[in-house]
């Protein structure tokens, strides 16, 4: 009786831990989604009732007018997506193929050049030419400006992910290499068979890193691109959206125009919706793979 009064006591005390774990992880998933809630509420609000009232939850004068201004050139919109998409697609992928491989040479043993190497990756970290100088060597020397590989090898890697992906590399034994040469198997045979399927977590991670900024970039568009491009990085492409609007707003001054006509706070929200959305399906993919990642390659020394 005494063991049957212990297991029910358990039982309760196991209940409510879950209930009151599983209500603190719901309270603090509605505190984050809350601020997305609010992004997508003022994107379908009025601009005039946005500068009266202020954002709120639920969407203020419903009105499409902030999307209707950012689609108002489809084949724009539809031509910055497609860049993105195959700049982030194309990008993450070489560039995963790049920082595995890098990062598994500069943690073998049998590598003899892997601390000078490793040196030089993080001597970077702290220091850089600086933007002048970068410029000069892609556009002049390299003849890159006004095209899309100006961005694409910039973001191709980082030494901040090479070490990453290092660290990571070295919870692999030194073993499994040395038993892939006993069996006569070569260096990319050994990496491509044995090493990669136990990186999984690193290349999850690093993955995602290279993909939010090849998502994300406008920076480097807007020095190498311009209006070189017939379709700019969506980003950038959105940015300049914004910029229009506000420079039409700021034109129109005195004149007897509503603000419902001319977005600008509404604008920017549905931007952030229209860049956001795709991306943020990303994550899900790579939520088991990412904690035990960048754990293991953080700690790993």
């Amino acid at each position: 009786m005494a063991q049957q009064g212990t297991k029910i006591k358990r039982t309760k005390s196991t209940k409510a831990v879950k209930i009151v774990s599983y209500t603190v992880i719901a309270l603090f998933s509605l505190i984050c989604l809350l601020p997305f809630i609010l992004i997508i509420s003022a994107s379908l609000s009025t601009e005039g009732v946005i500068a009266k009232e202020g954002f709120g939850i639920l969407p203020k004068g419903l009105t499409l007018s902030a999307y209707m201004w950012v689609f108002r050139y489809p084949k724009m919109i539809i031509g910055s997506y497609v860049v993105t998409i195959l700049m982030t697609v194309f990008g993450t992928i070489v560039g995963l193929l790049i920082i595995s491989m890098t990062g598994y040479a500069l943690q073998r043993k049998d590598f003899p050049f892997r601390n000078a190497i490793s040196f030089f990756i993080y001597f970077t970290t702290l220091f850089s030419a600086g933007m002048a100088p970068t410029f000069i060597w892609i556009s002049r020397y390299l003849n890159l400006r006004g095209s899309y590989l100006a961005v694409f090898l910039q973001l191709l890697m980082s030494p901040w992910l090479i070490i990453l992906m290092k660290n990571f590399a070295k919870s692999v034994p030194f073993e499994i290499t040395e038993s892939g040469k006993i069996d006569g198997a070569g260096d990319f045979k050994i990496f491509i068979s044995l090493i990669l399927p136990m990186l999984k977590p690193a290349l999850a991670t690093v993955g995602l890193f290279l993909a939010l900024g090849y998502w994300n970039e406008w920076y480097l568009s807007s020095l190498y691109l311009g209006s070189q491009v017939d379709f700019k990085p969506l980003q950038y492409y959105l940015y300049g959206i914004i910029n229009e609007a506000n420079a039409l707003k700021g034109s129109v001054a005195g004149v007897n125009v509503t603000f419902s006509d001319l977005p600008s706070n509404t604008l920017k929200m549905a931007t952030a919706v229209v860049a956001t959305g795709p991306i943020i399906f990303l994550y899900p993919f790579v939520q088991k793979y990412f904690i035990s990642g960048i754990t293991v390659g953080a700690v790993k020394g």
